[in-house]
């Protein structure tokens, strides 16, 4: 048997991967449960192995127990692969459970220069500032036909998303841009992936487990708000918030 001489045992590719983010404010793992099990209402299939990044910026005063939390967060389907502003200190034992750290979002302290007697340098005139520059992003939407069943996941990469057919239970839909739903969402649907504030999600009729815009995002546990009925809705960020209402009351 002849073996392709040209071939690579190995190939390494760009590619673009979804990965929630888990920002925890109390590392008690007892209140960490306690959350999962409300956020989660009792579905064993809620996260479904999804890739996690933890954010440990708001933890304060407390040492994480890494074992009992990776250990948590995987009975519950979440597969933790970075951990995200940890401290220098923690960095050696993250490494050695096979965690990457997040030095993207890691602050850099820039020196702070010596004081001298040396006199102040002459004002110097601003440079003109220049014409804005308007960038138009011309990316073909991803048009999908059929209904989207659970355990399915549709990625639009660098563009919008347009479904028409409906979003079922246990399914995720994601895009760079807006995602346009002619039919009912009940599943899980995350616009502006890359972090597009200005992204919205429209559905005919919105009974989501989940939503999101810009890594923001909003479940859906004590109801649905008051809206018009036969209306379709759209979901946008309103600040920091997820904001839903009536595509035809809309400003």
């Amino acid at each position: 048997m002849q073996t392709n001489s040209s071939s690579k045992p190995i190939e390494v590719k760009i590619s673009t991967v979804v990965a929630v983010v888990i920002s925890i404010s109390d590392a008690d793992p007892v209140k960490m449960e306690e959350a999962l099990r409300k956020m989660t209402a009792g579905s064993p299939d809620y996260f479904d192995d999804e890739l996690a990044v933890i954010d440990v910026a708001a933890v304060s005063g407390q040492q994480p127990d890494w074992n009992a939390m990776l250990a948590l967060f995987r009975r519950y389907g979440l597969h933790v692969v970075a951990v995200r502003n940890a401290s220098d200190d923690e960095e050696t034992v993250l490494r050695e459970l096979g965690l990457s750290i997040d030095v993207v979002s890691k602050s850099r302290t820039e020196p702070v220069a010596e004081a001298t007697t040396e006199p102040a340098p002459a004002p110097v005139e601003p440079a003109p500032v220049p014409e804005p520059q308007v960038i138009y992003r011309n990316q073909p939407a991803m048009v999908i036909d059929q209904p989207v069943r659970a355990g399915q996941r549709i990625y639009a990469r660098g563009g919008d998303l347009i479904i028409m057919a409906a979003v079922n239970n246990g399914a995720e839909v994601i895009a760079d841009g807006s995602i346009h739903i002619y039919a009912p969402l009940r599943g899980r649907a995350l616009a502006g992936a890359t972090g597009d504030t200005q992204a919205r999600i429209f559905a005919r009729t919105m009974e989501p487990e989940l939503v999101s815009i810009a890594g923001i995002y909003r479940t859906f546990e004590n109801g649905f708000p008051d809206l018009p009925g036969n209306t379709p809705v759209q979901v946008r960020l309103n600040g920091d918030s997820i904001e839903l209402s009536a595509v035809s009351s809309a400003s």
